[in-house]
């Protein structure tokens, strides 16, 4: 995502190290300032780590800050679970989050009493089956898997499979402790660990056989790793008495001085799925993963086990700028999720018997769909004082609670709020008539705590700024119309469709053929276009057969065709690498992978792999899908566009330096598009992909930027159904999204940066506008370069939807930071004039977040834009709906 001098980007709440060495020397009974935001950290962290509790000091706040100090038992015996209060302290009025001050005071003492009272009893959750210890007939386990190779890393005895029996000594048997076998397995081959930064030449697949793993300290998961155990029959991390540290799986480890090993909101390409995390026979503290990264990343099939009435947490996401969390179980503990990020999809989540199912402790967006709560006090906590909030936005859709005391407790005033859109939240489809007080429970000035919503069936119901095809705000808490969903969209249950990324658990190993056991080199030197056409029509010829690609780099020199019936998947995600001349001519540009033929018709499904280019591809349209199919017959999942700032690929620091006095450089160009859904496609379904100009070079430290210039991002051109679950595209010259005369398109979060090098060039340079892709011809911009503010026009859209209908979208966050790698413009909230362009079109937006562009929206029916700055959220302008119908 983003360089680490984006002022929205820089690291946040510095001091929330987790480990008693530095919650010792920082706060110990030595008062000291924090947010709201900070408190909260810090209460969570004394729980997880049973070393602490943390009040509020009954002196005055300063400017936002709470005076807080952190104390601990004098027996030396573990705390009574502290409460995260319902009310928490305010924090400064800021846009962006605000980070915790280090040098002023905060005290911790015993803890506060809870908020509400305890949710009714409900029976214990039925418990899962024991896994037993063995082998499985699950193919990741036992395909062929020395056909592996890594572009850019030269040790040919690196290991990309680790399995932490069979390699590194693990004990499936639960009966000795695995922590050290299992970081040698992640550390082994100089990876990058702590103080790399960031690395693509060191992936990693870690896999656990069935079983249970003892671990007493954190596994600490390296850069570029995918965490996978067995499908079919899921191993058991499990939490030792003894075990001490903040979580069972750290994606971000702390240090004592609290700084983490990676820049979070640049922690990519990770991934941990079919695991349990049993926590039940630990210490009443702990969370079973430290969840804290960024783009192209996910959590699938997990069930967290915790133990009732302790201060147990499932997941602990303090910040970082993700990213894709579905199919997971949470069972008991404190928290089932603690989460805290810049954005977020969550997806098929069940929580049973968790005091609090989801604290959302701060966001600037978040998507929540078909989550399902029962046995909880609090379903959803999302509250705070009205005048200083820290939740930008919440959707919550498809989605049922029950038997709990409070569905949603929030906090928000039509009169007061602050930030004024700060909180906004939608609920749509949500069952919650289950619930035993309130369906939402709201702390309001002057009125203070009430039920807001009566236990219920909500159809659509909103708090926050609403616009129906207008430029003037409804400040709204209650119910409003119901959006238009395209039959086309919805699964048979009337929920929005969604199918969870593939594993093929009951595929045998010999029905995966291996593109490098079958002529392909996928060295990063050999033109494979041939030999990969063949081995796919090849694959697509046997039934049963899944396309499998070995790592490596598979350069293609010419269009690849996919067959109109076929299943692919990757290693680590292997690199379909566009090359030479063939994708050299801007004014014809050609695909790389072509997804099926112009009228074509069947069923694809693509996972795990990434598309990037070695050199300038202007002529590069990277993905271009033209199948049509059945609802949920083809998908793309956890398959991300990766342009430039990686090994070999010749669009690095060295080449391509960013810098405010470079100028375009035809050796730094990207691609002329990076993903088309063709108007001939049609049951298009992605899930957590990722189109990315990047930003900086992943190979260095320090992360240096670097200027790319790449001219389209996602062009969705479909007649539906589309469905876009997981969504970003960043940096992008022309535009990040443009839905152009499409039909039944559904986004759940949408995500996209300005490139950072803008107005310089001009979002027409160095790419002449063409109609054939009916490119914005920015009309809306005088002549010159700048709008009568003089803040820069010709900057790259968002998002358009043009001549379109039955488009859905629950969340964007389109965000622009700089003018010119300068980032003065961001506190002024005007780094660009306008973000969204909306022409003619049918549409319904919910929680729309754009971030310092002086016009949120420009709908042409209406004929002003929608100004950002009565919008203004705990970091960027959020709305809670926008409605725009078609001619």
């Amino acid at each position: 995502m983003a360089a680490q001098t984006r002022i929205g980007q820089q690291r946040i709440a510095p001091i929330h190290c987790p480990e008693s060495t530095f919650l010792n020397s920082t706060f110990l009974l030595k008062p000291k300032m924090v947010s709201s935001r900070g408190f909260k950290l810090l209460t969570a962290l004394c729980a997880l780590n049973n070393i602490c509790t943390v009040s509020a000091l009954p002196a005055q706040q300063a400017q936002g800050q709470i005076p807080t100090i952190v104390t601990v038992p004098g027996d030396g015996s573990i705390p009574a679970a502290p409460t995260v209060p319902a009310q928490a302290p305010a924090p400064a009025p800021v846009n962006a989050p605000a980070p915790v001050n280090p040098s002023t005071p905060v005290v911790v003492t015993a803890p506060a009493a809870p908020a509400s009272p305890a949710a009714p009893s409900t029976p214990a959750a039925p418990s899962l089956p024991d896994l037993a210890t063995g082998s499985s007939d699950y193919w990741l386990a036992s395909i062929d898997r020395s056909n592996g190779s890594v572009w850019g890393n030269d040790d040919a005895s690196y290991k990309i499979f680790r399995n932490v029996v069979s390699d590194y000594g693990a004990d499936p048997s639960g009966n000795s402790d695995s922590t050290e076998a299992i970081n040698k397995a992640i550390a082994d081959g100089n990876r990058c660990g702590f103080d790399c930064g960031s690395s693509t030449v060191h992936p990693a697949i870690v896999y656990f056989p069935p079983g249970t793993y003892s671990v007493s300290k954190p596994i600490q998961m390296f850069y570029y790793t995918q965490m996978i155990g067995d499908a079919n029959n899921l191993p058991i991390i499990k939490m030792t008495s003894s075990f001490e540290g903040m979580a069972m799986f750290d994606a971000d480890p702390y240090t004592n001085n609290g700084t983490n090993w990676y820049i979070n909101q640049n922690n990519f390409f990770r991934q941990v799925r079919n695991f349990e995390f049993n926590m039940e026979d630990g210490p009443i503290g702990g969370a079973g993963i430290h969840w804290q990264v960024a783009q192209a990343t996910s959590l699938q099939n997990l069930v967290f086990r915790m133990k009732k009435g302790s201060n147990q947490q499932g997941i602990f996401m303090d910040n970082g700028s993700g990213g894709w969390i579905s199919d997971c179980k949470f069972i008991g503990g404190k928290f089932g999720a603690f989460l805290g990020s810049q954005q977020f999809t969550t997806r098929n989540l069940e929580f049973q018997d968790c005091d609090t199912a989801i604290y959302m402790n701060w966001n600037w967006g978040w998507t929540l769909s078909n989550i399902t709560i029962s046995g909880s006090r609090v379903g959803i906590d999302m509250a705070n004082s009205p005048a200083n909030l820290t939740t930008g936005s919440i959707i919550l859709s498809d989605s049922t609670i029950t038997n709990t005391q409070y569905g949603v407790n929030t906090s928000y005033s039509l009169t007061d709020n602050l930030p004024v859109t700060g909180n906004t939240l939608v609920l749509d489809n949500c069952d919650m008539s289950g619930v035993t007080t309130a369906a939402v429970w709201a702390h309001r000035n002057p009125e203070g705590k009430q039920a807001i919503v009566a236990p219920s069936m909500i159809k659509t119901w909103a708090q926050g700024n609403g616009f129906t095809q207008s430029a003037t705000s409804n400040a709204t808490q209650g119910e409003i119309a119901s959006p238009s969903k395209a039959a086309s969209l919805l699964g048979p249950d009337g929920k929005i469709f969604a199918r969870s990324k593939p594993q093929y658990e009951d595929v045998p190993a010999n029905k995966f053929i291996s593109a490098k056991a079958n002529g392909c080199k996928g060295d990063g030197e050999t033109d494979d276009t041939a030999a990969m056409q063949k081995f796919l029509k090849t694959v697509a010829a046997q039934p049963g057969a899944i396309a499998y690609f070995d790592h490596g780099a598979y350069l293609v020199n010419d269009t690849v065709t996919i067959p109109d019936e076929i299943k692919i998947t990757g290693e680590v995600w292997p690199l379909i690498v566009a090359n030479g001349a063939g994708f050299s001519d801007i004014a014809n540009p050609k695909p790389v992978w072509q997804v099926g033929k112009p009228g074509g018709t069947g069923a694809v499904e693509i996972s795990e792999l990434m598309f990037e280019t070695k050199g300038p591809a202007p002529g590069a349209v990277m993905i271009e899908w033209n199948l049509n199919s059945k609802a949920g017959d083809s998908g793309m999942w956890d398959c991300h566009v990766r342009i430039g700032g990686s090994a070999n690929t010749q669009l690095s620091e060295d080449q391509c330096p960013g810098t405010p006095t470079t100028n375009p450089d035809p050796k730094c160009y990207g691609v002329f598009l990076m993903f088309h859904a063709t108007p001939q496609s049609g049951g298009v379904y992605l899930e957590n992909n990722w189109h990315w100009v990047a930003d900086h070079d992943l190979e260095v430290a320090n992360q240096t930027q670097i200027s790319i210039y790449s001219a389209r991002g996602t062009l969705i051109q479909s007649q539906g159904p589309v469905w876009l679950w997981g969504s970003a595209s960043e940096h992008s010259v022309l535009y990040n999204y443009q839905i152009d005369g499409a039909e039944a398109v559904f986004g759940g979060f949408m995500q996209s940066e300005t490139p950072y090098f803008q107005p310089n060039p001009l979002a027409t340079e160095p790419f002449a506008v063409d109609a054939r892709y009916n490119d914005p011809t920015f009309g809306v911009c005088p002549d010159g370069s700048t709008s009568s503010r003089g803040v820069p026009c010709k900057d790259a859209w968002g998002l358009r939807i043009m001549n379109s209908r039955g488009v859905l979208i629950y969340a964007t966050g389109f965000y622009s930071f700089f003018n010119n790698y300068q980032q003065t413009c961001t506190p002024l909230q005007n780094c660009q004039e306008y973000m969204i362009r909306i022409m003619n079109s049918q549409v319904d937006m919910y929680t729309v977040t754009t971030k310092a562009a002086v016009n949120m929206i420009l709908d042409d029916k209406v004929g002003q834009p929608l100004i950002a700055e009565p919008n203004h959220s705990v970091f960027g302008d959020t709305i809670a709906w926008y409605s725009s119908t078609q001619n």
